[in-house]
């Protein structure tokens, strides 16, 4: 059944989606801040800033007028970057109700209290956590765009809401699971951003296949070893939201991520790389993020630890990669606590 949708921002993780949702019958309200891109998303059906080369379906209008893409709809999608979600939540407070569906689709951390966006979101809202899904997975918007095959997962506690979700989105083309792990969802789709950087370091600094291939694998057992410390399910970072789309930030050619870490290693400076990006790189603030939280809950992140000195203190890539193939021998595998486990197999 056709439903009324908002979808926030039009970025190109946005536009996407609205495509997705569009293609499924739905009509969809794309807000954007412009008046320039909301003019070129509605006359000619293009975001050739975000997504060049795409042609949008009918199904979406563009506006800038947060009331005006609010009202009616039935569920609202926000693709808004980390650090302007709260800014944006805010504009959509007085026009949302509490039968909305509200999902969000950002991978990052608010750095200044360290919070995940579900929480961010449902704080402005006045709303309790369990209202907010989390879309997460392997999922670049250029493919999606593409109308490629994906495989997502929609994470929320409530698996009534979840369910809505995944019969908003899922199509030919865009599978979609449900999982109840918003906390391993989010931690997930926040710190791979941070090994996905590592891997385009890497890459960078034509270090050679074996050495990403073990970045990758320590990088999945660091954030999984504080995902689990701070009470994520660890089976999460198995799936979808953890090793898949770990495996397409850090390899892919569409990823920022990568694409910001690989000029790091070629040695430009942060600021160059961040100029000539055009877009956000949630990867940077999740890494500070990540250096205070790994102090909060004691947990080594060697990897995330040496690319905050390389991002915010001036350490040279290579010296890094020295001193993270210098540390002390070590077991490979990581306890994790019996506890933990029963937790979550029972």
């Amino acid at each position: 059944m056709a439903k009324k949708v908002c979808v926030l921002v039009a970025g190109s993780w946005g536009t996407a989606l609205a495509m997705v949702l569009a293609d499924n019958g739905h009509d969809v309200r794309l807000w954007a801040r412009n008046e320039e891109h909301v003019k070129e998303i509605n006359e000619r059906h293009e975001n050739a800033r975000f997504l060049p080369g795409v042609k949008l379906p009918n199904g979406i209008r563009a506006t800038s007028d947060m009331e005006e893409a609010v009202k009616d709809a039935e569920a609202v999608v926000i693709a808004s970057p980390s650090k302007a979600m709260r800014e944006v939540v805010r504009a959509l407070k007085p026009f949302w109700h509490e039968d909305m569906l509200c999902v969000h689709a950002t991978k990052g951390m608010e750095v200044g209290t360290l919070k995940r966006m579900s929480t961010v979101i449902a704080e402005e809202l006045g709303c309790e956590e369990s209202k907010i899904g989390v879309i997460c997975g392997p999922s670049h918007a250029e493919e999606v765009a593409r109308r490629l095959p994906t495989t997502i997962a929609v994470a929320s506690s409530n698996e009534e809401e979840a369910q809505r979700a995944q019969n908003l989105l899922m199509n030919a083309y865009f599978r979609v699971y449900t999982n109840r792990d918003v906390l391993g969802a989010e931690l997930a789709g926040a710190f791979k951003n941070i090994i996905a950087l590592g891997a385009g370091m890497s890459d960078g600094l034509d270090n050679g296949d074996n050495a990403k291939a073990a970045l990758l694998t320590r990088g999945l057992a660091e954030i999984t070893r504080i995902g689990t410390e701070m009470g994520a399910n660890p089976l999460t970072f198995a799936g979808l939201a953890g090793v898949g789309d770990l495996v397409v930030t850090a390899t892919s050619k569409h990823s920022r991520n990568w694409r910001a870490g690989y000029m790091l290693g070629q040695g430009k400076p942060l600021q160059e790389v961040l100029d000539s990006m055009g877009m956000v790189v949630e990867g940077i603030r999740t890494t500070e993020a990540a250096h205070f939280i790994s102090r909060k809950y004691k947990v080594q992140m060697p990897i995330a630890e040496q690319l905050y000195h390389v991002l915010f203190e001036g350490l040279d890539p290579k010296t890094a990669v020295e001193a993270l193939m210098g540390r002390g021998p070590k077991t490979e595998m990581e306890m994790i606590s019996q506890e933990t486990w029963e937790q979550w197999h029972t």
